[in-house]
């Protein structure tokens, strides 16, 4: 393997371990008491509110594009794999025992789309793409940190 693909995935285990604290944190302030239609609602009116939700929205899909578009592929060649389609690669992980379904993490890409294009017209929309993304939540966290540790076990970042 060459040093800058080592690099590279040092980096990205920089970034990773960053997204996910962040994405924890935001979580915490979003999902203190239950997201309802009704707080979705009111988030015209309550701009700290509004705040608190754009920025778990993008912390989620932030970690989402950077496990499943860079790290993913990144790991797959660096174990000597061919990486292909998103779909493919999800495949792969998923045979490779570090993703427990790709359909879910199709899934969890449609909850992503939803809570980006769809809240400004529907609160409960909004509300539902929420609470799926928080259920969703550590299925993305494991799968990010399964290839990283992954990495680590086979001596991949150097």
């Amino acid at each position: 393997m060459s040093d800058n693909l080592s690099e590279r995935l040092r980096f990205l285990k920089r970034v990773v371990e960053r997204e996910i604290h962040h994405l924890t944190y935001s979580s915490g302030n979003v999902f203190a008491s239950p997201f309802t239609e009704e707080l979705a609602a009111e988030l015209g009116e309550n701009e700290a509110l509004a705040e608190k939700v754009e920025a778990y929205t993008s912390r989620f899909c932030r970690l989402q594009d950077t496990a499943g578009d860079k790290l993913l592929p990144l790991w797959l060649r660096a174990l000597g794999e061919k990486t292909g389609a998103v779909a493919d690669n999800l495949d792969r992980a998923e045979k490779l025992g570090v993703l427990d379904s790709a359909d879910k993490w199709l899934e969890i890409r449609q909850i992503r789309n939803q809570m980006i294009h769809e809240y400004i017209e529907s609160p409960q929309v909004l509300a539902d793409a929420l609470n799926t993304a928080f259920d969703y939540q550590e299925t993305l966290i494991a799968f990010a940190q399964a290839m990283l540790a992954d990495a680590e076990r086979r001596e991949l970042l150097g």
